[in-house]
């Protein structure tokens, strides 16, 4: 079956397998065979499959006595030692073994005989790893397993179904979608490289079915890569709404005739027989004859001395270290293994290992030691997992205090060149940039931290100024024992971009950008930040400082106090090197610590698939479209900045002829002072320092008395904001680079997943009024180009009707009907046909208003009516859709109970104030968890159209590009020529978007406009 990326013909493996070495047996001889049963733990990894996902890991690296590369061998090596040392105590395999494929023709190929005709040969350097990566696995002592005329999968299918059958469970290392037929109760997937687990939720978001679905799935979409044929044009997507809908692949074939659509109709019944034999090529066969038995599997006391030769013969100096560390034999007294060796690799006698000590477990790691690294977390405390391992990490790490004693800068190449090979050995390293700037777009870099382990941290200075001297001619301002920046970067390249060594960072999307500004694209990260907001959103605060002293108890230092304040204030780079050497590196170690503690909880508290869709794949999205940015006109600008001076000054001169006075509009004190003191108005309270309040509330309560000075205040404010926030403020955002406008956004800002906007604030610019509009008007498309709005409609409301489950709005939204008539109708009894507009801005009133928990009071003032009507209206709302008042109890109740709601995607959403004795907050936490479901349910859609919309546009070739997100819209730039092909592919990812995580009833609707200027296209 297909294994990881690229696909590579098995034959060369076979073949340099063969030749390079005899025969060796088919499985290491184990002590003593254990019939495995009901509490065994069978481990099954997909050798194939993690040799050329090891080759595309790690970077070239050869051997040094002899040249040969070996990185495909490292990585495997590495993997090895990871499942034996890292999994916990009570998830430890009972029975092990690596599978491989041995032939490249298997039984597949007499039923098809195209069947992986297409496949490219392996690389030439990767070809003389085959055979070693089999002689790694039997220095691990471990079963190496394969059979002539089947795939390593139908091996494995066989062991995990003979281990069920027997009560026991499996766990197959791989992340290989061919696999995940098999996952059930009793066996899981385990990708060792993303430390995720598959289980029946992720086969479900990947396939749109369960596991025993896959295959019927599998055989309607084909797979091009192994040259399954499956039907033309039925996709994955498809192919599961057809299996869900009829059934299995002979239920539909049976019944193509109802298809309605007349070409997937035809593609059914003419390819008919090419999708039976396709399920025959993708459905694994449990029932091989084994050669070697289940039984056999059992782990068993490996020969340490064993492994160390062959660890040296290859030269993996770390790892060896690493072995002989854990067993407690000395390296010096084992001879390389010198079969294996430089020289010898065509045979020869293996040079006797000797040792005085006895060999060392490698399945047991030893206690946890006081010198922290990854120690801290192994050993007989270890009692549970996954939540105890995150608990027993907090415990160590509050034993290890941060110690900034320990923090190394680094001044020179030679010194960042040692520690970027420890990186490559330890296969992570969380990293923390410093820049000048808060602007990512226009920001130098002053330094990288980088951290291995707790107090295992260094910091790069690259452009510290000398204090107290400028800069002069060839960096004469620069402090001196710094690495030059264009070294530093060059060295640091192949570690930032590699697939195959994880990033950990704080807030990492700024890295991303400022890194993609030098040409370097960040891969393989993980965001501690993210994580944290996935698991605690709205528990208390997600930055860095805040988690330290919530985990470890540990107060970090303060960047506002290197930096100063007011005119004082420094930027970064004139920090001196000591104090930002150890503010950045405790940054790094404090980040690395928070992730290790936080990692396992994500699937202690099935969280994962959160992280995995909603969070991390968005890091890359927005680093990219912040680096687009997006044009403004100028011109526009500063004319509606001069129309809104004036309007501001009329509106001054109106309000000082009301209040009979010279007033400052802009001192809430006298503002105050006039209404509730000169004027007498009644309904005025005080803040804590004894002012007269003048919130936008007040002031809105009193207009709707009547009162025209508060109005005239409210239309001054709002003009003099949009003057100040945008049409003065956005021209001095413009990059003198790009020459457009680049705005931030932040992922972890608020509970509910919504995304934010800042630097500037793109999302608040009002869109209900005209002079919102105009501004919009001022974003405008390239010449050539137009901007492109696709907009979910009614989003929230179409949710409300498919999680509260209310039959006539589901049904009206299917039908296509305007949702805000067919609402006044029900009330009101008015024929949708002729209806007045004003009952239909009622009905829509209404509509909206119970999402965000309106009150009478609330209805009353927005309709201008007596707060008893508004009331009655709210009564016959119930009482009309008597499943929107139990959505609301439910949900106000399970908060109660949990104290947090859910997304349909599985977002957590926090809100512990709602049990609060102050009974406005309480009020508050409840209708904030109603409408969080729904807010953050549309969230989550939008989030993941996001990270499907660019490659969806890649494979169609079109060149449009995503500049901006603000709630429910997306705004893309598009060739003028390309307008017509984008916009039904970006309406067809928005609107399939929950697909195959959720299949919702109600059909999602997005409308999507092309025009020169924002406001146009919306």
């Amino acid at each position: 079956m297909p294994k990881s990326s690229p696909k590579t013909s098995a034959k060369a493996d076979t073949k340099a397998a063969a030749e390079t070495k005899p025969a060796a047996p088919a499985a290491a001889k184990p002590v003593a065979a254990k019939a495995a049963g009901k509490g065994d733990h069978i481990f099954l990894v997909d050798g194939s499959g993690y040799i050329f996902r090891a080759y595309h890991a790690l970077p070239p690296l050869n051997r040094k006595s002899d040249g040969l590369q070996v990185n495909a061998v490292l990585g495997f090596c590495n993997m090895l030692w990871k499942l034996l040392r890292d999994m916990p105590a009570d998830n430890r395999p009972t029975h092990l073994a690596i599978v491989f494929d041995k032939s490249e023709v298997t039984f597949r190929n007499k039923i098809y005989p195209e069947y992986k005709a297409h496949r490219p040969p392996a690389p030439d350097d990767l070809i003389p790893q085959f055979a070693l990566i089999r002689e790694a696995v039997r220095a691990f002592d471990l079963p190496c397993l394969e059979q002539g005329g089947f795939e390593a999968d139908d091996l494995i299918a066989t062991y995990a179904r003979q281990a069920s059958e027997r009560g026991a469970t499996t766990t197959i290392v791989s992340s290989d979608k061919d696999l995940m037929q098999l996952v059930n109760d009793k066996v899981m997937m385990y990708d060792t490289m993303k430390d995720r687990r598959i289980g029946v939720p992720e086969v479900i978001e990947k396939f749109g079915v369960p596991p025993e679905k896959v295959v019927e799935v599998q055989a309607l979409a084909g797979d091009s890569t192994d040259n399954v044929p499956g039907v033309p044009g039925i996709g994955i997507k498809t192919a599961a709404q057809l299996i869900v809908e009829y059934g299995d692949l002979e239920q539909l074939l049976f019944r193509a005739t109802e298809i309605k659509q007349p070409k997937r109709r035809a593609a059914l019944i003419e390819n008919a027989e090419k999708a039976r034999i396709s399920r025959q090529l993708v459905l694994l066969d449990d029932n091989v004859k084994l050669d070697v038995p289940l039984d056999d599997l059992a782990v068993h006391e490996p020969d340490a001395r064993k492994l160390i030769a062959f660890l040296k013969a290859m030269e993996f100096t770390t790892l060896t270290r690493r072995v002989a560390d854990c067993s407690q034999i000395d390296p010096a007294n084992v001879d390389a293994d010198a079969s294996n060796s430089s020289g010898a690799r065509a045979g020869g006698d293996a040079a006797k290992a000797r040792s005085s000590e006895a060999s060392g477990d490698l399945f047991t790691a030893p206690a946890a030691t006081a010198t922290g690294g990854d120690k801290g977390d192994k050993g007989a405390s270890l009692k549970g997992a996954p939540i105890s391992l995150a608990t027993a990490r907090e415990e160590a790490l509050r034993k290890l205090p941060v110690d900034r004693t320990k923090y190394q800068a680094i001044k020179t190449l030679k010194e960042l060149n040692g520690f970027i090979a420890r990186i490559h050995d330890a296969g992570h390293v969380a990293i923390e940039l410093k820049a000048n700037s808060i602007d990512p777009m226009q920001a130098d870099f002053c330094g990288i931290a980088l951290a291995l382990a707790p107090n295992e941290a260094c910091y790069v200075p690259l452009a510290h100024k000398q204090s107290g001297g400028g800069a002069g001619l060839f960096d004469a301002g620069l402090a001196p024992d710094q690495v030059k920046h264009e070294d530093a970067i060059e060295a640091l390249r192949p570690v930032l971009e590699s697939p195959g060594i994880l990033k950990i960072g704080f807030d990492v999307k700024f890295a991303a950008v400022m890194l993609a500004q030098h040409g370097i694209t960040l891969r393989n990260i993980d965001d501690a930040k993210l994580i944290s907001y996935v698991l605690d959103a709205g528990r208390g605060s997600n930055e860095l400082d805040s988690l330290a002293e919530r985990w470890f108890g540990h107060a970090m230092l303060k960047e506002s106090e290197l930096l100063g304040s007011g005119k004082g204030k420094i930027t970064f780079d004139q920090v001196p090197i000591d104090k930002a050497a150890a503010l950045s590196a405790e940054g790094a170690d404090v980040a690395l610590r928070v992730w290790r503690v936080l990692k396992p909880r994500l699937v202690a508290e099935h969280m994962t698939t959160v992280y995995e869709t909603l969070e991390r794949p968005l890091v890359s999205v927005l680093a990219r479209m912040e680096r687009r940015g997006i044009s403004i006109d100028r011109q526009v600008l500063s004319r509606l900045s001069g129309d809104f001076a004036q309007t501001a000054a009329r509106v001054e001169a109106e309000i000082q002829e009301i209040a009979g006075e010279p007033v400052n509009v802009g001192s809430p004190k006298q503002i105050g002072d006039i209404l509730f003191g000169k004027m007498g108005l009644s309904g005025g309270t005080k803040t804590k320092t004894g002012a007269w309040s003048t919130t936008a509330q007040v002031l809105d309560d009193l207009a709707e008395q009547g009162h025209d000075l508060p109005k005239k205040i409210l239309e001054w404010r709002q003009v003099s904001k949009l003057k100040s926030t945008y049409t003065d403020a956005l021209p001095t955002y413009v990059n003198p680079q790009t020459h457009r406008v680049h705005t931030t956004y932040a992922l972890a800002a608020t509970t509910t997943g919504r995304l934010s906007s800042n630097e500037p604030n793109l999302q608040n610019i009002p869109v209900r009024t005209e002079d919102g509009r105009k501004i919009r008007r001022a974003f405008i498309a390239t010449p050539g180009h137009k901007l492109v709005s696709a907009d979910y409609s009614q989003i929230e409301l179409r949710l409300l009707a498919e999680i509260a489950d209310i039959p006539v709005l589901k049904q009206a939204f299917r039908d296509g009907l305007d949702i805000h008539a067919m609402t006044a109708s029900e009330m009101f009894g008015v024929p949708i046909k002729g209806m007045p507009s004003e009952i239909r801005r009622r009905a829509k009133a209404i509509n909206f208003g119970i999402i965000y928990g309106i009150s009478a009071f609330g209805l009353a003032n927005q309709l201008g009516i007596a707060r008893e009507e508004a009331s009655a209206y709210i009564k016959k709302y119930f009482e009309r859709f008597p499943g929107i008042r139990a959505y609301m109890d439910e949900t106000r109740d399970f908060c109660r109970s949990h104290g947090y709601v859910t997304t349909l995607f599985g977002r957590k959403m926090h809100y512990p104030d709602i049990k609060a004795s102050n009974a406005s907050v309480r009020a508050f936490n409840e209708r904030a968890a109603i409408n969080a479901r729904l807010q953050g349910t549309a969230a989550d859609i939008i989030r993941r159209a996001m990270t499907r919309v660019e490659d969806a546009l890649a494979a169609k070739k079109l060149s449009a590009q995503m500049l901006l997100q603000v709630h429910d819209e997306l705004i893309f730039e598009v060739p003028d020529a390309e307008v017509e092909a984008t916009l039904p592919v970006v309406q067809h990812v928005m609107q399939d978007a929950p697909f195959p995580a959720v299949n919702l009833s109600v059909p999602l609707h997005v409308d999507a406009r092309a025009a020169n200027n924002w406001d146009e296209a919306h």
